[in-house]
């Protein structure tokens, strides 16, 4: 069983920046596609971002590019999601997860691991 740990989260005011990091309890994500996903109060999870094993392709959901970038540290088995221009409607429960698969993935279906989620707080 993987354990996958987010950090960053916190209370910030629109206009800000934040970085998420997501650290697995054993280093068992470098073949695996990660993404990110966020669930507002009352809205359904949904996907932020998303990278392939290596690292060279990415996807954003269209409310976050421009501002939002994922990356990956093979060497330290860190995700990251490095988050400018933050919003009110931002506001959210972060989570990373791993997929099963190399491939990049931009549902929530295959992805197996998940974080237990950060919370990210944008005060307008």
């Amino acid at each position: 069983q993987v354990q996958l740990v987010e950090s960053g989260g916190g209370l910030v005011q629109a206009g800000d920046s934040l970085r998420l990091s997501c650290a697995p309890s054993r280093r068992t994500f470098d073949n695996y596609a990660m993404g990110w996903f966020r669930q507002a109060p009352g809205k359904e999870r949904e996907i932020v971002a998303a990278i392939n094993w290596i690292g060279s392709h990415t996807h954003y959901a269209d409310s976050v590019k421009g501002r939002f970038t994922i990356s990956r540290d093979m060497s330290t088995s860190t995700l990251y999601l490095q988050m400018h221009s933050l919003k009110s409607e931002d506001t959210a429960v972060y989570y990373c997860a791993q997929a099963l698969q190399g491939g990049i993935l931009t549902s929530s279906d295959g992805y197996r691991y998940w974080g237990q989620g950060t919370q990210v707080t944008v005060s307008s």
